[in-house]
């Protein structure tokens, strides 16, 4: 029974991306205010009723795509190396991050990515979208945080760490992307991202390290 579950919840899945990777296709070519849900349940050749029932809203056609990135500050949290504290696994991340020029980090300058970027950084309610994501993403951080300093969920201490941490990271791909979109390319600002990280996390580790978050 297990199994069939198992291969009912793979073709959901399936089909949640092949509506979503249409969906996407068709706003970046014709622009998002101007793609119907009916047109994108064409193109992915699903029904207008399976587009919602898969995607409430249009924007999370495109927000989707996003999901699991706003869910892994968390997963690098508790997955982190019995010698690494939680902000010095979030640290080493997004310094790899940087050296691979991982889209994560905004150090990228695939056209897929860039265009995905441009899309919704001139919409509004995707715009929006992303805020509520980060939110969520900023209740599953602290949720590790506490886990990781053995406090209850709700602690003051690990909320605002983990908005702290976000807001910083999120300063610091909005610095990098901005400076890919007007042209530059990664190799030319590696250097100056690198440093850049290092100082924000050196100044998170400041104020974490006397809460246990860091040495």
């Amino acid at each position: 029974m297990a199994e069939v579950l198992g291969l009912r919840e793979r073709k959901k899945q399936r089909t949640r991306d092949v509506i979503s990777r249409a969906a996407i296709t068709l706003f970046l070519r014709d622009g998002y205010d101007q793609v119907s849900v009916a047109q994108v349940a064409e193109a992915a050749e699903v029904s207008k009723m399976t587009v919602f029932n898969y995607f409430p809203a249009k924007e999370d056609l495109v927000l989707h795509q996003s999901r699991d990135h706003f869910e892994e500050t968390a997963r690098i949290v508790r997955d982190r190396g019995p010698d690494q504290t939680p902000l010095g696994a979030l640290r080493a991340h997004f310094l790899t991050g940087l050296a691979e020029h991982d889209a994560g980090t905004g150090l990228c300058d695939d056209e897929d990515y860039l265009a995905f970027q441009r899309m919704v950084q001139s919409t509004q309610n995707l715009r929006l979208g992303l805020s509520e994501q980060l939110w969520r993403s900023e209740e599953s951080l602290a949720a590790a945080f506490a886990e990781a300093i053995e406090v209850p969920p709700s602690d003051v201490v690990a909320r605002v760490a983990a908005r702290q941490v976000l807001v910083s990271q999120q300063t610091l791909v909005g610095d990098n992307l901005n400076l890919i979109l007007l042209g530059k390319r990664p190799a030319e600002i590696y250097d100056d991202a690198v440093a850049a990280a290092k100082a924000t996390f050196a100044l998170l580790g400041r104020g974490m390290s006397s809460c246990g978050l860091d040495d």
